[in-house]
């Protein structure tokens, strides 16, 4: 097939390090042609390239992903706009058998509805995000305001155009046939988050990280990726104070986001000495820590009316390790881990229970080996980048 992805964190793709580009690279190795649409922030420069093989534009855009919600909301409306500008002065043929949006932004609807109008091609929606309801969630908008109901209408937009729509999970599905009952449940099927497997560290190695992050004798609770209002890092920062009394227990968490401040103010003055914050690191550098590790942390948000699956939990099955979510009482990730035997869970908010959990991995050796092992099968069964593939090719062949 001739296909365009139109994409916003896509990473060089000589150097992939999320689904998104795993999966535009399983689709090139498979034969077909993918033309990829995405910003050319930090070191991208615009206009048209190959990256590893595939063919790439990149497209000037305000900034997408800072701070303020006023300006990324405007670079946002004007993102389709931008991207039908530059595909129409790249003469790339824009005759395209399938259209493949992932969310977020719902706001590229615009710009696939027209390739679909023009050209009749499917569309193809990976749903990673359900917007604007989220943001009513976590307080960022205002339900039934002037702003949410614009998005509500795209989101609505969104679900009738496309031919094929991919849910994370069962809640997901059953969540957007709830409150949107015009939708044909024929169009929505289930596409868990996915990734490629990594290999595994030597024993040198392992030693020489907990040498470098000073972790020998430690009990590592990690916890990597965004830190925003969705992960609610408050959470694993009154876990870490209920924890203080037990001294090898240590939290050590790797990310950057919107809250990343903010939790370090937070960290700074509960005085912890258990807890190391630290940047953002690439995927590779970030799994062998992970794999140093005893437990990895999952942390949402308790006002979630969404149900949300964070795709950090495939880098701890990866690596073999048992998962502690602290989450929201409408997500169905608590069934799931329950289900595959791979980790544990309480609501969030209630640290008590959420220690509870912690020392029932802490104290028992077996138990965390158990789980790390059944989540790393569970990811190679099910959740690898050609299971992915193959799900979108079998749904959009039926």
């Amino acid at each position: 097939m001739r296909i365009v992805f139109l994409g916003l964190a896509i990473n060089h793709l000589e150097s992939p390090g999320n689904l998104f580009t795993e999966l535009i690279i399983e689709f090139h190795n498979r034969g077909h042609e993918i033309v990829v649409v995405a910003p050319s922030y930090d070191e991208f420069e615009p206009g048209i390239k190959k990256e590893g093989g595939i063919l790439v534009l990149r497209v000037p855009t305000l900034e997408l992903f800072g701070d303020s919600n006023l300006y990324k909301g405007l670079a946002n409306l004007l993102l389709p706009y931008q991207y039908k500008k530059a595909l129409k002065e790249s003469k790339i043929d824009l005759n395209f058998d399938l259209v493949m949006m992932p969310t977020p932004p719902i706001t590229l609807v615009n710009l696939a509805q027209w390739l679909k109008s023009k050209y009749h091609s499917k569309i193809y929606l990976i749903l990673r995000d359900i917007f604007p309801q989220n943001a009513v969630d976590l307080k960022i908008m205002r339900k039934n305001g002037i702003i949410h109901s614009y998005f509500r209408n795209k989101e609505k937009n969104m679900y009738r155009i496309s031919d094929f729509i991919g849910c994370m999970s069962q809640g997901n599905i059953d969540y957007v046939l709830t409150h949107n009952q015009e939708i044909s449940k024929n169009k929505l099927h289930l596409l868990p988050n996915w990734r490629p497997l990594q290999e595994y560290l030597t024993k040198d190695d392992e030693i020489q990280i907990r040498k470098e992050y000073s972790l020998n004798g430690k009990f590592i609770v990690i916890f990597g990726g965004n830190i925003g209002k969705p992960q609610k890092m408050e959470n694993i920062v009154k876990l870490a104070m209920a924890c203080s009394d037990i001294k090898d227990i240590y939290f050590l968490i790797f990310g950057d986001g919107s809250e990343n401040e903010n939790l370090k103010r937070i960290a700074s003055k509960s005085g912890l000495t258990n807890f190391q914050l630290h940047d953002y690191l690439d995927d590779d550098k970030y799994f062998r820590i992970l794999q140093i590790s005893d437990v990895g942390l999952i942390s949402l948000s308790e006002d979630f009316t969404i149900p949300n699956i964070p795709s950090k939990a495939l880098a701890y099955y990866n690596a073999k390790k048992p998962i502690l979510a602290a989450i929201d009482k409408n997500t169905d990730l608590g069934s799931i881990l329950e289900s595959i035997g791979a980790g544990v869970w309480a609501e969030a908010n209630n640290t008590q229970k959420l220690k509870e959990k912690l020392l029932l991995l802490y104290k028992n050796d077996n138990l965390r080996r158990e789980m790390g092992q059944k989540g790393y099968d569970y990811l190679k069964n099910n959740l690898t980048t050609a299971k992915a593939y193959e799900t979108i090719i079998n749904n959009i062949s039926k």
